[in-house]
C-alpha cells in the first residue's frame, strides 16, 4: 500500500477507523456514509480500506486491537455528491433521498472489478476516479456488502444509513473507508492520533467542530490532515504498532493525545508513560515531527488522579525533550486551578471547549508551520 500514500492524501477531517466487528447475519446490506470535503476542486479520488481492527473497544471483551477480520464481500459500490446535510435535526431523524439528496456520479471498482472479496487483514483501495467537489460539499459512498465479520465504527459521528430491506435507517453497521484520499498537491501530511476526543465526540455529530477540525482549517489547504482518532482507544493500542500505527506513520507530522482510556481501564502511570515514550521514539526515529499533548481533564479520582498528574508531569518535564513540541491543554479545559482534573466543557469537550483548545494550540504550534500560499 505504500504506493497509495505516495499518490493520495486525506481530504476530510472526519474520523472513521475500525473499532468493532459485526455480521450481516446472512443478508446483503446496502449502506451510505457521507464525508464532508475540506478542499474543493477536481481531483482523482481513491478510498482506502483496512480489514483489521485498529483499537480496543471499552474493556476489550467485545473487540481489541489488531484483530484480523474474516473475509467479506463488496457486491457493488458507487460515489455521489451531496450538497448539504441539514444541521437543524438529529441524524436519526433525517430521511435518505428526501432530507439528504444525492447526485450519483460514478461506480467504484476494485482492480477493475465491480465486486471484491476482501481477504483477512487486507489493506485495499478503490480504483481512482476523477471527481469534482466544492469545499464543504459531501462525498457519499454507497456499498452493498455481506459477511459474518466486518469492521465498523459503532461510535461514528458521521451520517451513516443502512438499508436491511426496509429502507434506509440511521445505523452504524457499515464498513468505512479509513481515508477519503485524493491526489491534490500538498506540501505536508498531518495526522491526528488519539482517542474519542480526537475523533470528534463532544460536539454534535456531523458538525465538524472538534478540536482538530478547527486546527486543520488553520493549517491551510496545502496541508492534508487525517483524523486517526477512535473512541475508547489507548496509548497501549497505538504502541502495539499494528495497522493503526502503520496508518499514522504515513504522515509527516503527528499530533499525539492519548492516555484517558488507559487510566480508566486500569493501566498504571508507568505503563502509559512507557507507551507514550515508545510512540514518540518510533515516530522520531522514522524522521517524523511529533507534537505531543497532555492528557485532558476527565473527572479523575483517587489513584487515577495521581497517575494523571504523574503522566502529565512526565510529558511536560521529561518526554518534552524528545518531542518537537508539547502542548498543555489542561489550563484551557480544567474547571479550576484548584480542581484541574475536572473538565469545564465536559470530559469530551463540547464545541466551545474544542474551539478554545484549537485556537490556543494553533498559536502554540504556528512557528512549526510556516505560512504557505493557499492551493488554487
Amino acid at each position: 500500500m505504500m504506493d497509495y500514500f505516495k499518490k493520495f492524501s486525506s481530504n476530510t477531517i472526519a474520523g472513521s477507523g475500525n473499532q468493532l466487528c459485526f455480521s450481516t447475519e446472512g443478508k446483503t446490506l446496502r449502506g451510505r456514509v457521507l464525508y464532508r470535503i475540506e478542499v474543493g476542486g477536481k481531483f482523482n479520488y481513491s478510498l482506502l480500506f483496512s480489514n483489521i481492527i485498529d483499537s480496543t473497544y471499552y474493556t476489550g471483551e467485545t473487540c481489541c486491537k489488531n484483530v484480523v477480520c474474516r473475509p467479506w464481500r463488496i457486491h457493488s459500490a458507487r460515489v455521489g455528491l451531496c450538497r448539504n446535510v441539514p444541521q437543524d435535526r438529529e441524524l436519526s431523524a433525517l430521511r435518505m433521498d428526501e432530507d439528504i439528496r444525492i447526485s450519483w456520479l460514478a461506480e467504484l471498482t476494485f482492480d477493475g472489478k465491480k465486486e471484491k472479496l476482501v481477504a483477512p487483514g487486507e489493506f485495499f483501495a478503490s480504483d481512482p476516479l476523477e471527481l469534482c467537489f466544492a469545499r464543504l460539499e459531501y462525498l457519499c459512498l454507497e456499498m452493498t456488502y455481506s459477511g459474518d465479520m466486518l469492521p465498523h465504527h459503532i461510535e461514528s459521528r458521521l451520517p451513516i444509513y443502512v438499508d436491511a430491506g426496509e429502507g434506509f435507517q440511521y445505523d452504524m453497521r457499515m464498513p468505512l473507508p479509513g481515508m477519503v484520499g485524493c491526489d491534490r498537491p500538498v506540501c505536508e501530511r498531518v495526522g491526528f492520533f488519539g482517542d474519542s476526543i480526537t475523533q470528534g465526540i463532544g460536539p454534535a455529530c456531523n458538525s465538524y467542530l472538534h478540536w482538530n477540525a478547527h486546527l486543520s482549517r488553520g493549517l491551510g489547504e496545502r496541508r492534508a490532515c487525517w483524523n486517526l482518532g477512535i473512541g475508547f482507544a489507548r496509548a497501549n493500542d497505538a504502541a502495539s504498532r499494528g495497522a493503526w500505527f502503520y496508518k499514522a506513520m504515513q504522515n509527516d507530522t503527528i499530533f499525539i493525545c492519548f492516555g484517558v482510556n488507559d487510566l480508566y481501564q486500569g493501566f498504571t502511570a508507568e505503563s502509559v508513560k512507557a507507551d507514550l515514550t515508545t510512540l514518540v521514539r518510533c515516530f522520531k526515529g522514522a524522521g517524523k515531527r511529533v507534537i505531543l499533548q497532555t492528557l485532558p481533564p476527565f473527572d479523575y479520582k483517587d489513584q487515577m488522579k495521581a497517575d494523571w498528574l504523574e503522566i502529565n508531569r512526565y510529558i511536560l518535564e521529561e518526554l518534552s525533550r524528545e518531542a518537537d513540541a508539547v502542548f498543555d491543554n489542561v489550563p484551557l479545559l480544567r474547571k479550576s486551578e484548584e480542581e484541574p482534573e475536572r473538565p469545564a466543557y465536559g470530559g469530551h469537550p463540547n464545541a466551545e471547549g474544542c474551539k478554545i483548545w484549537a485556537n490556543a494550540l494553533m498559536k502554540a504550534v504556528l512557528p512549526l508551520f510556516p505560512h504557505l500560499p493557499e492551493a488554487k
